[in-house]
């Protein structure tokens, strides 16, 4: 209701399998290849024999590399991966407000747990710079050995308003995993960004629905591939 499907593409029931296999293979390959960028999502848009990637990230000059290098690298390892002669178009899209994304929040927690700072301090300085950005409400669920305890367990922390079963809420969900000399940590985190109010292209404020908001002036920086347009 409140949020874009990740693929966007239609095929028959013989060629669904196929085609979801190869979504999760170019998230997978740009993840790994990519693990420094700051990576919050990938949205795959196929068209025919084309295939659309838009790339949401916190280091778009990382993805793109000088004169464009990086996205042409990428690209032919994405060739080599699928196999065939397929045509991809990749756009990178900057993530405006980094602290309060929640990939990239889920991201930063899992690369600190693996140097070993103390899981309580890293969801603290989490949630300090989220609730620093302005979002509404913010949960961070960790799971696992922590601080290398014998038994696991789970432990979570919530500030400010967190509505899950509300559907008209815009709730930003990401779950990412550490791996640590203990064993592997899940990390989940849900940010509550306003409720989205039928009719309205705009997020209603949660703690004040009466009160006006004002639209932001500030873009997106967009970087866009069109080396394949003829």
């Amino acid at each position: 209701i409140t949020q874009e499907h990740q693929s966007r593409w239609f095929a028959s029931p013989e060629r669904y399998p196929e085609i979801l296999q190869e979504d999760h293979k170019i998230r997978n390959y740009v993840e790994k290849n990519l693990s420094n960028a700051g990576i919050s999502a990938v949205r795959i848009e196929r068209k025919a024999d084309q295939i659309d990637l838009e790339i949401r990230t916190a280091r778009p000059g990382v993805v793109v590399g000088r004169g464009g290098t990086g996205i042409e690298t990428l690209r032919t390892g994405l060739q080599d991966k699928l196999g065939g002669q397929r045509q991809i178009r990749i756009n990178v899209v900057e993530v405006a407000r980094v602290d309060a994304d929640a990939g990239l929040i889920a991201e930063y927690i899992a690369q600190q747990l693996e140097r070993r700072v103390s899981f309580r301090r890293v969801v603290r300085q989490a949630i300090q710079r989220a609730q620093r950005a302005g979002v509404q409400g913010i949960k961070v669920q960790v799971s696992g050995r922590l601080n290398g305890a014998e038994i696991a367990r789970t432990e979570w922390t919530r500030e400010g308003r967190v509505p899950l079963h509300t559907l008209r809420a815009d709730i930003d969900y990401a779950y990412r995993t550490a791996k640590t000399i203990y064993g592997i940590l899940g990390i989940k985190v849900w940010i509550f960004k306003g409720e989205i109010i039928p009719g309205q292209e705009e997020i209603a404020p949660a703690a004040a629905p009466g009160t006006p908001r004002r639209r932001s002036g500030k873009r997106r920086q967009q970087f866009e591939d069109r080396s394949n347009e003829g």
